[in-house]
């Protein structure tokens, strides 16, 4: 959606909350299109009863002695509560079923998060969840070698299960193409060492939000896929408005279900942007402001917008912390944003890539940021610290304009949602 003009209040997300921001230059406000939500839970009956390229839902769980269902954790809002309360009563009669969250390299949930996951159903299924540590070599299993080098090694419930119900959600990601469907088994429930090799090629240029074919990352989950190809899948995958609300569900083949989900996530995700900008506002809403770690996607989607010399402000309260403290590492050991590309080429480690991915937007223009981070921190992160928006936004005005430019601003309230998609001119 494009608003223009000047003079407008604009509500930016900050953590639970929202700081509003006065914007009286030139700007484009960037956000999810507007879709049509029909019925929630009419939609949700709907999904499971017609489900793409296999049989009914009930049919598969009836049908199955064991059962595993994946599930994402909470850096995802995934409606997964919603989606097994409607079938709570099939999952009750089930003789053997087991949960297990997809952490990938991520911490395991907090109560909290659990109950936030789970719903009112975590107490009653809490002694059959279980959570995936990649750490734990002891749990993963060899699968084979991806045509990209990758080794597969996945968490060895999936295969000994063998019937597997996926919930997930699908929006673009900044180096996968999307999320959704075959990332809940890669990195979903990997092992670290494969999670390390396949995120490795993020450091392709060819690894971009919205790109599939011929994205190296994206290729290894489909690879894992194919390993996998003896198991059997019934995938439920979400499309959520940017205010978490379901817009669509597609449920059935994990393949044909992703490829449909992808579609109406571009309805939702990919917005028109009529020009870049040099200044760019891109927030990390919540529960995407977790970490620094988690909030670098909205910088990812903020650089699409940004000409080349500008500003970026990441807006973010990173509520807990950094995250993984790898990539700050790297980005701390370096003088500069240039240094940590060379350093990389010397040796990747898990969470290089996200320290490659924003020394890339240093060397390209600078990067401020607000939040609750502290000033060394973000320092070392190559980002100029500020607190509060308002000021820090006025400060990028007068920075630009000092450099004999008009200021034009693009502003992305829900950045690690939003692709801004630069308009071609005919």
């Amino acid at each position: 959606m494009y608003i223009g003009g000047i003079f407008i209040k604009i509500q930016i997300p900050y953590g639970k909350e929202f700081t509003e921001l006065d914007v009286n230059i030139p700007h484009q406000l960037i956000v999810p299109n507007e879709v049509m939500v029909t019925n929630e839970s009419e939609l949700i009956d709907t999904a499971l009863q017609n489900p793409v390229g296999k049989t009914s839902l009930d049919y598969f769980i009836n049908n199955t002695e064991r059962l595993l269902i994946l599930v994402n954790d909470a850096t995802r809002p995934t409606p997964t509560a919603k989606v097994l309360f409607k079938i709570k009563e099939k999952l009750r009669e089930h003789a053997d079923i087991r949960f297990l969250v997809a952490t990938g390299a991520h911490r395991g949930p907090t109560e909290d998060e659990f109950s936030y996951i789970f719903g009112d159903l975590y107490e009653e299924f809490k002694d059959r969840i279980y959570v995936h540590d990649a750490r734990k070599d002891d749990d993963m299993e060899f699968l084979g070698v991806s045509s990209n080098g990758t080794e597969m090694y996945l968490n060895r419930m999936v295969t000994e299960y063998t019937n597997i119900i996926v919930i997930g959600s699908v929006e673009p990601h900044y180096f996968a193409g999307y999320t959704g469907g075959r990332k809940a088994f890669l990195p979903g429930v990997a092992a670290y060492r494969t999670i390390e090799m396949n995120h490795k090629h993020a450091l392709s240029d060819d690894a971009q939000p919205l790109a599939l074919e011929g994205n190296p990352v994206a290729e290894d989950m489909e690879d894992a896929m194919a390993l996998l190809k003896d198991l059997n899948v019934f995938s439920i995958q979400t499309v959520l408005t940017a205010e978490h609300g379901l817009y669509a569900m597609v449920t059935g083949d994990i393949l044909k279900s992703f490829d449909i989900a992808v579609k109406k996530a571009n309805d939702v995700f990919c917005a028109k942007c009529r020009r870049k900008g040099n200044i760019v506002v891109t927030a990390a809403p919540y529960p995407m402001d977790i970490d620094l770690y988690q909030s670098q996607k909205a910088l990812e989607n903020g650089k699409l917008a940004l000409e080349e010399d500008g500003i970026i402000i990441l807006v973010s309260m990173c509520r807990e912390g950094v995250g993984d403290n790898t990539f700050l590492d790297l980005l701390c050991c370096a003088k500069t944003c240039s240094d940590v590309m060379c350093t990389i080429e010397d040796g990747y480690k898990l969470g290089y890539h996200k320290a490659a991915k924003m020394a890339q937007i240093g060397v390209y223009a600078q990067m401020w940021a607000v939040s609750e981070l502290d000033d060394r921190t973000l320092t070392m992160a190559k980002m100029s610290p500020y607190k509060g928006l308002q000021k820090t936004f006025d400060m990028a005005v007068e920075n630009i304009k000092s450099k004999g430019k008009e200021p034009y601003a693009v502003i992305l309230p829900q950045g690690s949602l939003t692709v801004p998609l630069i308009e071609r001119s005919r």
